[in-house]
């Protein structure tokens, strides 16, 4: 609320004052202020946002590849340690789960007599059909296997 500086008149003299003809401004931000400060706020967080996104849609790849990684270097030296003793099993799946939407195939392909390639594809069953599309197929190792003895 506005006060009006009233004239005073002092004894023996006369002093006038001006009444301010507006009220002293309050504290807070304008309209305009609150705008402008807004849209520039929204102009640097939208890059940051999209950014953030982008990492966390990458992260959640990384971390899939991983454990595909994962899935298919341990069944490859399965498959290794057991041909040690039993090289004529035949080693090869197709589309078995090894941890939930992870699947997994192994071809075995006898290249002679005593040796043979064995070849383990990992992914990520996105669309949960339990088949391993060529979309979905993030990591294959082979290797090859002889037989010792």
């Amino acid at each position: 609320m506005c006060r009006t500086v009233n004239p005073s008149i002092r004894w023996g003299s006369v002093r006038r004052r001006r009444a301010p003809r507006r009220c002293p401004r309050a504290g807070g931000f304008t309209l305009t202020e609150v705008v402008v400060a807004s849209a520039l706020l929204i102009t640097a967080i939208v890059p940051i946002l999209k950014a953030l996104t982008t990492v966390h849609f990458h992260a959640a790849l990384i971390e899939r590849k991983t454990r595909c990684l994962n899935i298919a270097h341990a069944r490859l030296e399965e498959i290794k340690a057991r041909s040690v003793y039993n090289y004529a099993t035949n080693f090869a799946e197709a589309n078995t789960s090894a941890d939930g939407p992870y699947l997994r195939t192994v071809s075995d392909t006898a290249i002679s007599p005593n040796l043979r390639r064995i070849s383990v594809t990992a992914g990520f069953d996105a669309d949960g059909n339990g088949a391993l599309n060529a979309g979905e197929t993030l990591v294959t190792l082979q290797t090859l296997v002889a037989k010792r003895w």
